[in-house]
Order: C-alpha cells, then structure tokens, then sequence
C-alpha cells in the first residue's frame, strides 16, 4: 500500500515537473523569434501567450509604480493564467484580467490611480476601473486604436512592443452588447521575463 501511495505521488510529480517545463520551455523558445522587441529590462518585461502567439509587453514602474509592482505580483501568482478576454470592441480595446469573467471581479488589491500625460496610443496597457478613479485592481485593457479621449482617466502602465498582431486576432464582441464575447479567448500564460531568464541560466 505504501509503495502505491509513493509510486503514483512519484508519478504525479513527474507529470508536474513536465508541465511546467514544457510550458517554460514554450516561452523561451518562442522568445527567440521576437526580433523587433529591444528588450533592455527583463524585470519590466511580461510574455502574454496568446492563442496566436506570444505577445511582448513593456512595463511602466517609472509612470506607474504602484500598478506594475500590482500586475507583476499579480502575474507571478498565475494570476491571469486562463482569465478571459470578456470585453473586446473592435478598433477600440480588448479588455481582460476578470476572475469572474464579467467585467466585475478583481483581485481584491485596489490600487489609487496613478494618471499621467501618456495617450492612449495603439497597443498601449491601461487599468480598467470603476467610476472610482481609485478602484483599479486586476482588469486591464489593450488598446486597438489611438483613443485621445481616454487620456488623463485611466492609468497606464504598458506598452505591447512585440506581438500587436497576435492581440488583433482576439475574439471581438457584439457592439450591440458593448464588447461582450461569447466563448471568448483567453490568456493560456503570462511570465515575468527575468523570470523565465533566471531559469535558463541555471541550465
């Protein structure tokens, strides 16, 4: 009996091990083909894996210290691992990082606001909040398409600097249901990039 017991906890932590390596090992070779991404900072560096591929954002600790210190604890717990895209306007934004699925679940950290003077642009990372300037937490968006008029009311805190065609084949909702997607995609993984290096440089 006992031998069975340490056989298959054995057999399990194998399988564990393999998992993780093998996602770990997805990311750093799929860090190999990012060319156009010139990475200076691994520690403010996330891999987004989408359905499509891996998306490459820059952090923003000298803009928005709070907020990123926020998203990369958020992100080493695995936090966003499998979380939804539940809100995606086309040339607009694609909107994640909800537990519940539904525009109204966080992480229960809310995290006072954080504005600054940088636009909107496409591709850059922004915190969804409430009518509360103060109530951001773990819901974020991506931006489509430049959106001046968001300017100065939400916190950014990234940027997407390689990958912007992976976040454009996200599902979209109906715009009659202000973004909402059925079956929508989801973030398979996100990883701190230093992470991942810290790992390869003890193979």
């Amino acid at each position: 009996m006992l031998k069975e017991r340490f056989f298959t906890s054995h057999i399990i932590s194998i399988v564990l091990i393999s998992l993780f390596s093998i996602s770990l090992f997805s990311f750093v070779s799929m860090k190999s083909l990012v060319t156009n991404a010139n990475i200076q900072d691994y520690q403010n560096i996330v891999y987004m894996k989408l359905k499509d591929g891996i998306v490459v954002i820059e952090l923003f600790p000298d803009k928005a210290p709070k907020h990123v210190e926020q998203i990369k604890r958020l992100v080493r717990q695995g936090f966003y691992d499998g979380l939804t895209f539940h809100r995606v306007i086309d040339d607009f934004v694609a909107q994640g990082g909800d537990p519940k699925g539904d525009g109204t679940g966080g992480s229960g950290k809310k995290i006072p606001a954080e504005f600054s003077n940088l636009p909107h642009k496409r591709g850059v990372l922004s915190m969804a909040r409430s009518q509360d300037p103060n109530s951001a937490d773990s819901q974020f968006f991506i931006v489509l398409k430049d959106s001046p008029f968001l300017d100065g009311q939400y916190t950014i805190f990234g940027r997407v600097i390689s990958g912007m065609e992976f976040v454009d084949k996200i599902k979209k909702g109906s715009p009659s249901q202000n973004g909402t997607v059925v079956n929508p995609d989801k973030i398979i993984s996100m990883v701190i990039a230093s992470d991942v290096e810290a790992v390869k440089s003890q193979k």
